[in-house]
């Protein structure tokens, strides 16, 4: 039976080790290690070893690796939620807006790539990691759909089209392309190009219209 990543650190007991920032150093061991780890090459005493705890204390904050890697992706998702914050919020221009989202988007992945890309390739074998980033993915959907929602041009220029399957499919394309450029798979590795492809999905099947991407690098003079 798979483990149950989704589930939060049990209450805390009169048996609590001393240290509040043993938990901490599980997350942060974790993390460095998928920078060149696969998460399904990492073992809980590789982590162990790398945050210098021992096996109790592990076990006393996280049933699992999963459970590790699921704390790990929750904080990775809310500060995905921050970067759409312009976009969904409503208050600026929305294609610049929706730029600036992807912009960031591309970068937290990034930042995030050990971490992102272990859920991706990991959700597919294990039915509690899948649970957990289904849920976390309908996040970036439910906002997306609620936007989608709340602009009557928007809504009107879908007509009759699903709205939440509209922001469920830009969102999932995302996902996907954003997983491909932090794998470091052409073209999508080069962050111009991720960021115009999806800022142009995304504008033009909102709001009907393909965007030019700001200040375009010209090409190089041929010899």
């Amino acid at each position: 039976m798979s483990s149950k990543p989704g589930a939060r650190p049990a209450r805390r007991s009169a048996a609590e080790p001393a240290s509040t920032g043993l938990r901490e150093r599980i997350l942060s061991a974790t993390r460095e290690l998928l920078r060149e780890r696969r998460f399904d090459t990492l073992s809980v005493a590789d982590i162990l070893t790398a945050a210098e705890v021992s096996r109790a204390s592990f076990y006393f904050y996280f049933p699992s690796k999963q459970a590790v890697l699921g704390e790990l992706v929750r904080d990775a998702v809310a500060q995905g939620q921050q970067a759409a914050d312009p976009w969904i919020g409503g208050s600026q221009d929305p294609v610049a807006a929706l730029r600036a989202g992807v912009r960031d988007g591309a970068r937290l992945w990034r930042d995030n790539a050990g971490i992102l890309m272990a859920i991706v390739e990991s959700q597919g074998s294990d039915e509690g990691l899948r649970a957990l980033w289904l849920e976390q993915m309908d996040l970036f959907t439910d906002a997306a759909a609620a936007r989608i929602e709340s602009d009557p041009q928007v809504r009107g220029r879908l007509g009759d089209m699903d709205v939440r399957a509209v922001a469920a499919s830009l969102t999932w394309m995302g996902e996907r392309l954003y997983y491909l450029a932090a794998a470091g798979v052409p073209p999508f590795d080069d962050e111009r190009v991720l960021v115009d492809v999806l800022t142009n999905a995304w504008a033009s099947i909102l709001y009907g219209r393909p965007v030019a991407p700001p200040n375009p690098t010209p090409r190089a003079e041929q010899v």
